[in-house]
């Protein structure tokens, strides 16, 4: 069942022949942590994802989260698995041992969530919900609050949300109504409404704490008057003990499109005046810790998009080898001729190659993303280290965005692939194609995602780190033209990230003039765009390191393997990034259509 989760052979090729991360391993900084035992780890999370998580996930998705007078419960299946992740200490593997996780590279933590995402991302996000909360206290909170609560969200005792959303505000955070009034004793009354927050409530846990944006009576309006609360469900005490329960009252959960097993949770707080919080950080300061916390889950939701990808790529391959359907082309007419397995013909070839390569790109990305985050942290120096945050920060919105769309469409595919029986419930395919979709709409909608890229990143320190990003294609470039396969594939993908920096700066200068509604307008394509060049630099990558490999000499199931993957880079770069050059030259065109018809014609 392993295979229809993650491919553990591409997942060790990511790890060790592209990024190369036995330095990292080796680092201080990790407790001079080892290839073997760094492996030994990852085997552990694959086998709780086969053996525990993946047999829950169409349970979860029939049976779901059930919503009665306020409690929301789980199949009893699920919370046995969930005991298991807490056994594990799977939930803070990348957090330091003295704020009780495992200490990790981010790298590492990505396998694992390669894993135990891809085998039941709507359980997983119970675990990972709790991780971020704690986050927040780690980064932000008070001696006394890490005391409180972050040994009990890190174990997963309890369960942790982001609570950002209001009925009349959505994605405009500066607009929330929520109230914060200080109380004698320092803790501060909360009164208020909030919607979808997952996993806001459930009984997996004895405790959930509510990390609440909130406006302080008299502060100023919009994001500058915001403040962070730490609203637990049941009030914890100094000593952590528990005391009652907080006047927070789920009011009902969301029937959604997929995510059955995850409730999608609306909020009153302070509904009887008993509602309690605690500031974090300084007033008014709230979402410095919030963007902190929105950063990290929009790498993470970008995991939900590369690993539900992965999952729908290799069941439809799988399906693609077993179905038999029609003729050899060869043999179409010839009715004697037996039936062959469908991924004999042309049309289903050519679909597992596009969700291959994405799925491959996509997942050397969100790895790279994990790296920078490792790397930031090793780095000797001060220089280095804010090297690594800054192309972080470039690359965060086009690792959400694309790791969601391609991560959709690969599923949609998927779907496809399997024809007629791929739209019924029969086969999972069309669960994980409802289950992803919400990826592009929540942690900031794509298109906000975008205009964060035109707006904030690509303008870091005057362009400075978006060219950082294209010497980084560069150095891959590089290698490839110094070999002599990969050269023409290198050429192109100069060409390619060169005309990307053409098209930024036009970009730019177009944001910056009176016509910048037209470079909002076309924010979503650059994007798109961006993350094609990301997706094509990532496979080059690839190639260049299956190629020394090849070069060493390898065992013949290698060879196959790693010709595998210079066919990769060639698929995408001679098929499909002459299809993003195509987009720029559309960009490029500063077509205005969208902005002069008439809102009437829109129907």
């Amino acid at each position: 069942m392993a295979h229809i989760i993650a491919d553990k052979r591409d997942v060790d090729f990511v790890l060790y022949d592209q990024l190369q991360i036995e330095d990292i391993l080796t680092d201080g900084n990790f407790n001079d942590l080892d290839r073997k035992t760094a492996e030994l780890i990852v085997s552990e999370a694959r086998t709780l994802a086969v053996k525990e998580l993946h047999p829950l996930l169409v349970e979860g998705d029939r049976e779901g989260a059930t919503f009665v007078d306020g409690t929301v419960t789980l199949p009893e299946s699920v919370h046995r698995a969930y005991e298991k992740i807490k056994e594990g200490d799977w939930i803070a593997t990348t957090v330091s041992p003295e704020a009780g996780g495992q200490g990790l590279p981010h790298v590492i933590g990505q396998a694992i969530m390669d894993y135990i995402m891809g085998a039941n991302y709507p359980l997983s996000l119970f675990g990972y919900s709790a991780l971020g909360a704690g986050e927040i206290i780690e980064h932000f909170g008070t001696e006394q609050q890490k005391e409180m609560f972050m040994d009990k969200l890190y174990s997963g005792q309890w369960g942790g949300t982001m609570v950002l959303t209001e009925p009349n505000a959505g994605s405009d955070v500066g607009a929330l109504e929520t109230s914060a009034v200080k109380n004698p004793d320092g803790t501060y009354f909360i009164s208020g409404n909030k919607i979808f927050i997952t996993n806001a409530e459930h009984d997996l846990c004895d405790n959930i704490i509510h990390p609440v944006l909130a406006r302080i009576e008299g502060a100023p309006s919009g994001t500058k008057g915001i403040s962070l609360f730490l609203v637990p469900k049941v009030w914890v005490n100094e000593d952590g003990s528990l005391e009652e329960d907080n006047d927070v009252v789920c009011t009902g959960i969301e029937e959604k499109m997929g995510m059955h097993l995850s409730p999608t949770c609306s909020l009153t707080f302070g509904g009887k005046g008993k509602c309690r919080g605690l500031l974090v950080g300084e007033e008014n300061k709230g979402m410095r810790p919030m963007f902190f916390l929105m950063n990290a889950a929009r790498l993470m939701v970008g995991a939900i998009g590369q690993t539900s990808a992965s999952a729908a790529y290799l069941l439809a391959a799988n399906y693609a080898r077993e179905r038999l359907q029609g003729r050899a082309l060869e043999n179409v007419l010839d009715p004697a001729a037996p039936q062959v397995s469908i991924i004999n013909h042309p049309d289903v070839r050519q679909m597992l190659m596009w969700m291959k390569v994405h799925v491959e790109g996509l997942r050397s990305l969100i790895y790279f993303g994990a790296l920078c985050l490792d790397r930031e942290k090793c780095a000797p120096t001060e220089k280095e280290q804010t090297y690594y945050k800054d192309l972080l920060d470039l690359l965060t919105p086009v690792i959400k965005s694309h790791c969601t769309d391609k991560g959709f469409d690969v599923c949609s595919k998927a779907v496809q692939v399997y024809g007629g029986y791929g739209y019924t419930k029969d086969f999972p395919v069309e669960q994980l194609l409802r289950d992803v979709r919400i990826a592009s709409i929540y942690e900031g909608t794509n298109g906000i995602q975008a205009m964060d890229l035109l707006a904030r990143k690509m303008g870091m320190k005057k362009g400075a780190v978006f060219m950082s990003f294209l010497q980084e294609i560069k150095k891959v470039v590089d290698q490839a033209k110094a070999d002599a396969g990969l050269s023409p594939l290198g050429e192109k993908l100069d060409t390619a990230a060169n005309r990307l920096g053409e098209l930024a700066l036009f970009m730019g200068k177009t944001a910056m003039s009176e016509n910048f509604k037209v470079a909002f307008l076309h924010a979503t394509p650059f994007q798109d765009i961006m993350g094609d060049v990301c997706l094509a630099w990532m496979l080059l990558w690839r190639g260049v390191a299956a190629s020394e490999k090849l070069s060493a000499g390898v065992k013949q199931k290698d060879e196959i393997f790693y010709q595998g993957q210079i066919q990769s880079a060639a698929y995408f770069i001679n098929f499909i990034l002459p299809q993003t050059l195509g987009k720029m030259e559309a960009v490029f065109a500063n077509d205005t259509s969208a902005l002069e018809i008439s809102e009437s014609c829109f129907g």
